[in-house]
């Protein structure tokens, strides 16, 4: 018998401007970091905020790590208000479905 969950399609979750990182491991972090502002951008949002919590910084270095590699992300910074908990990422390039010159 399978218990597993390999049956199951994947969960469609809506595009917000924030993403709760909590949730993930931390090997998964620099995919789910990708996939999100890919789909981000794709819904047309300008800015996000990806919440990693303060603790010790490691999930900060390795989310700060894939959008400093992400060819979307134009700058980020650490949000002020969130103490070290929140990255704020910009992002860039061409908005989908805008022709190339």
């Amino acid at each position: 018998m399978n218990h597993g969950n390999d049956d199951l399609p994947p969960v469609r979750l809506p595009i917000e401007d924030a993403l709760d990182l909590h949730a993930f491991a931390p090997r998964d972090i620099p995919s789910v970091v990708d996939e999100y502002v890919r789909a981000a951008h794709q819904a047309g949002f300008r800015e996000v905020r990806l919440i990693h919590g303060r603790g010790k910084g490691v999930q900060r270095g390795i989310v700060q790590a894939a959008l400093e590699r992400h060819p979307l992300v134009v700058s980020f910074h650490d949000a002020p208000e969130a103490h070290l908990g929140a990255t704020v990422a910009v992002l860039g390039g061409p908005q989908p479905g805008t022709p190339q010159p």
